[in-house]
């Protein structure tokens, strides 16, 4: 099978850049607040999407149920990556894995519910031992205590993120018909950069004014690059992109590659162990991701 026959080729590539990004955003909150952060991302991911855009799209008459409609997606980016951000400074890395498991959980139901996209026995199978496969090396990597540890706050922020970008992956589904994924992904996240800055504002005023004393180094600058660059600018593309063949419930499902890539980059870069529950976990979740692709 040709890799272009393959719909959740690009859905999967985006889930695996994910998979690295909390590690690079983890290490980048000890130098830059989690909200100024994310505004350099989103404000990078636009300068480099929208000349893209403008070489390579031709000139567009919004009606304002589109501009409505790019409108409603930023607010999801803004309070998804937000609350991501934030909530990923305040929890364990066992934490945000698995809470990042509820988004394709949460994007497969507002595909059935709202979208009425079907969601038969070979789907529901496949998605299932997603899910199944994700858990094993969730539960084969972290132990319950470092599950359920901490503060409530971290965790309550990552279900919202989870919600919210469940949202801005099965309502784009309209506009990237109506245009393509490059433009949908890219109006999406120009219109988000003034929310995210006006949180990265008011961090600064309300809570945390290191953001001034912030020493740019290489390896800052390199990590940021990233976030905006890779993570953002190419990821969100890719994860639109999926949805240019594939339905919103279909998509989701790649998302559960993004903590096994995760664990696995932990085990290549970091020396961290992995065990038979990771080989086993990765298996059935591979297994189950086929399935939903192969669905009619």
């Amino acid at each position: 099978m040709r890799v272009r026959d393959y719909p959740l080729a690009a859905p999967l590539l985006a889930a695996a850049i994910w998979g690295g990004m909390y590690v690079v955003s983890k290490w980048g909150f000890s130098a830059v607040p989690p909200l100024a952060l994310v505004f350099l991302r989103a404000a990078l991911g636009a300068v480099v999407l929208l000349p893209v855009v403008r070489a390579t799209k031709p000139a567009r008459d919004f009606s304002r149920r589109d501009v409505r409609g790019f409108a409603a997606l930023a607010v999801l980016l803004a309070v998804s990556l937000s609350a991501q951000f934030v909530g990923t400074d305040a929890t364990t890395a066992a934490q945000g894995s698995l809470v990042t498991v509820l988004t394709p959980v949460f994007t497969v139901a507002l595909g059935v519910a709202v979208l009425g996209e079907g969601f038969g026995p070979r789907k529901a199978t496949g998605t299932g031992l997603a899910l199944v496969g994700t858990a094993l090396v969730l539960a084969g990597q972290y132990g319950p205590g470092e599950l359920a540890g901490g503060a409530v706050v971290g965790p309550a922020l990552l279900v919202v993120a989870a919600a919210t970008f469940a949202g801005y992956t099965a309502f784009g589904k309209r506009l990237i018909r109506e245009y393509s994924a490059l433009e949908a992904a890219t109006y999406a996240t120009a219109l988000a950069v003034p929310l995210f800055g006006a949180g990265a504002l008011a961090e600064y005023l309300l809570w945390d004014a290191s953001v001034a004393r912030v020493t740019w180094t290489p390896a800052l600058l390199a990590a940021v690059g990233y976030l905006g660059v890779v993570s953002t600018a190419a990821a969100w593309y890719l994860w639109y992109k999926g949805m240019e063949r594939a339905d919103a419930s279909a998509t989701a499902v790649a998302f559960f590659a993004q903590p096994v890539v995760g664990v696995a980059l932990g085990a290549a870069l970091l020396d961290e162990s992995v065990g038979p529950a990771f080989l086993a976990g990765g298996a059935v979740m591979a297994g189950g991701v086929y399935l939903v692709s192969t669905a009619d």
